[in-house]
């Protein structure tokens, strides 16, 4: 995924005027050139290094974690992604400085916070944000569902004492 992320980076640069969007499927995707600074989803909690140095700190937790749960899949395939996409937007801090951004879609408005079209994003922000959204079901939803990586449903712990 990381090479994915990176292909459509270098293609979106190389191909998109910062200044103009292309229509893709009319008003609801466009390609639009941006580079951000700071976090998903428009957050700026800090400059690029902030988000440059908290990237370097959890990346390495992360990849612990994925080695932890490397039996359970339904754990560690979309952690995988979240890293994949971590990766993805860290090479461009050390690349470019900021993350480049440019799939532009507009779903609904949320007015209470005077959003009228969606943040700008990028394959490394599709798997980081499908993987967490993944993630909340297996966790909190079906905490008891786990495959292992040779198919079989793990055994959940036994509880009684």
């Amino acid at each position: 995924m990381v090479t994915v992320d990176q292909a459509t980076k270098l293609w979106a640069v190389g191909n998109l005027s910062q200044k103009a969007s292309s229509e893709l499927l009319g008003d609801f995707i466009k390609l639009t050139l941006v580079y951000n600074e700071g976090g998903a989803m428009g957050t700026n909690f800090g400059s690029s290094i902030y988000y440059l140095v908290i990237t370097l700190v959890i990346l390495p937790v992360l990849v612990f974690y994925l080695y932890q749960h490397r039996g359970d899949l339904s754990f560690s395939l979309p952690l995988a992604f979240v890293v994949a996409g971590a990766l993805g937007n860290l090479i461009d801090r050390f690349r470019y400085g900021r993350v480049v951004d440019f799939i532009d879609v507009d779903f609904f408005d949320i007015e209470a916070i005077g959003l009228t079209r969606w943040w700008t994003f990028n394959v490394a922000d599709i798997c980081i944000s499908g993987a967490i959204i993944f993630l909340t079901f297996r966790l909190f939803i079906f905490p008891g569902h786990k495959k292992t990586v040779d198919g079989k449903a793990a055994q959940p712990a036994d509880s009684s004492g």
